[in-house]
């Protein structure tokens, strides 16, 4: 008896021993977060995209599991990517106007502003657990020198703080500059090629080799890490590489998605390689939905109506996938409403943090439904601009306020924001007030916002008490940030960013003229 106890206490002790040594010796989870622009839900091929363009995009699903209802923090690239790297809605973080109601904002050069410092970015919070982190690709929170990512908490960036629009004069208006890290290495059209007339531009492999290095040399040091991989080869001008271009039926857009696809494939394939696939969360998705106004360069938001810059399921819903082989069930899909400021969270407790606690944080942990595969209930908010214009509360939608944009700029053909789509007394020119009778779809029903449930309908009734108590909670509570995004200046554009000294390539910085920002059509 008494050596049976001896045996028993020595095992239990060399258990506890065992378990607590793995503890403090098991490496910290890396984490990769792809980021899309203006890439729409439906141009992947696993939600129904007709193309075959992404089969490695495709493969990370059946290894991962499949977000069939993810939403963007906002329906505009700016604010959205705000959300996702603070875990909180561009109202509470600042990263919205008030110059007008209820319109988007964004960063142009001429955007005085950028991410408020009294927000803490999700890099900034990693590194608190050892974690070297990298932004590569466009960023996007304000591109002078104060807001850029190294004075943001990250470690390195090879990317652009605009969006690669141009090409320009450097008289009226700069080219983009491109950093490595503090400082310009050169401007896209002029440095760095974006051919308008082809397509063609290596950007897009450009920014895959500074991804993959960073996974290679962090992993060498054996530092845990977090790569934000932001290309945007989606957003008009669309570019791709030799490799690509000519490729997709779906022209030069299509050639984009492809080449990000095969960049996606070849990041998963590398981390196999190096044998850290089963300590790497990645997860895939996209800033906002498809540039519907862009016609066939614009995306495919599958089944949903309209697209970027609305709040309607076209405008917010973008392709979710999440890749951690050994954790996440392969072949999964999960119907959680889920949002980029998700990430937000769920990245901090993959790093075995907690979610700051002196301000509101929009973003809910997901690893229960992703190891899992537990379904919580859960509001999300469609906010544009400075208005919350709906709620998704479970299968229903609640839509407070309706717009799409003016007909003024509908008739330009530039801003067709619902291009091809039409519901009567849904797609509105005019901002419509329903505050005291919301607009309500039953969206597992009606994916596409076409059929509103009468007011007087059982359905109705039964649905709408529950949504008025979440809505009524949110707003009770709801402090707004100092919008960020109210003033522009010509003076502020890229003329002397930060390294041109060096390269020779300053120029001259008119005269500061600030004035409010316009945001017409947004």
């Amino acid at each position: 008896h008494y050596f049976i106890q001896s045996n028993l206490r020595m095992l239990i002790g060399w258990l506890l021993t065992s378990l607590l040594t793995t503890c403090l010796t098991d490496p910290l989870p890396n984490i990769i977060l792809m980021n899309m622009d203006d890439m729409g839900w439906g141009d992947i091929g696993v939600n129904g995209n007709w193309a075959k363009e992404t089969p490695n995009i495709d493969k990370m699903a059946a290894e991962g599991m499949l977000f069939q209802d993810f939403y963007s923090g906002n329906p505009l690239c700016s604010p959205s990517r705000a959300a996702l790297l603070t875990g909180r809605l561009p109202i509470r973080n600042g990263f919205y106007t008030d110059n007008h109601h209820a319109r988007n904002a964004y960063t142009p050069q001429k955007m005085i502003g950028g991410i408020s410092h009294k927000e803490i970015l999700l890099p900034k919070l990693l590194k608190t657990k050892g974690y070297r982190s990298k932004i590569v690709g466009k960023w996007h929170l304000g591109h002078r020198e104060q807001f850029l990512p190294l004075n943001r908490g990250f470690d390195e960036f090879f990317g652009s703080g605009n969006c690669h629009l141009g090409p320009y004069n450097d008289k009226n208006t700069p080219n983009i500059p491109v950093y490595k890290d503090d400082k310009m290495v050169g401007r896209y059209y002029t440095n760095f090629t974006i051919d308008r007339k082809t397509g063609y531009s290596n950007m897009s492999q450009i920014f895959l080799e500074e991804g993959l290095s960073f996974i290679e040399k962090e992993n060498k040091a054996g530092n845990p890490f977090f790569l934000y991989w932001t290309p945007d080869a989606n957003h008009g001008p669309n570019y791709a590489s030799e490799m690509f271009l000519g490729k997709s039926i779906r022209g030069i857009f299509g050639d984009s998605v492809m080449e990000m696809d095969h960049c996606v494939g070849v990041i998963l394939q590398r981390l196999k390689d190096l044998g850290i696939d089963k300590n790497t969360f990645v997860f895939f998705t996209s800033d906002n939905g498809a540039a519907t106004y862009r016609g066939s360069e614009g995306g495919d938001n599958g089944p949903f109506l309209c697209g970027k810059c609305t709040t309607f399921e076209g405008g917010m819903r973008v392709p979710g996938i999440a890749w951690w082989p050994g954790k996440i069930p392969a072949g999964s899909i999960t119907h959680q409403l889920a949002t980029n400021m998700d990430l937000f969270s769920t990245s901090l407790a993959i790093a075995g943090l907690d979610v700051p606690q002196d301000r509101a944080i929009d973003g809910m942990d997901l690893t229960k439904p992703l190891t899992q595969q537990v379904v919580t209930d859960r509001p999300v908010f469609f906010y544009r601009g400075n208005e919350m214009m709906a709620v998704r509360l479970g299968q229903y939608k609640a839509h407070y306020w309706l717009w799409v944009s003016s007909r003024g700029f509908q008739r330009t053909g530039h801003y067709l924001f619902c291009k091809g789509q039409y519901v009567a007394n849904v797609t509105t020119h005019a901002q419509m007030d329903h505050s005291d009778q919301p607009v309500l779809f039953n969206i597992e029903r009606d994916p596409g916002e076409k059929y509103p449930l009468k007011p007087h309908s059982a359905e109705y009734k039964a649905a709408m008490p529950d949504i008025s108590r979440v809505v009524a909670t949110h707003k009770a509570t709801m402090v707004p940030g100092i919008p960020d995004l109210n003033m522009c200046d010509n003076a502020v554009q890229n003329w002397a960013p930060p390294g041109c000294e060096e390269m020779g390539y300053c120029l001259p910085i008119p005269k500061s003229d600030p004035v409010e920002c316009f945001w017409g059509f947004y």
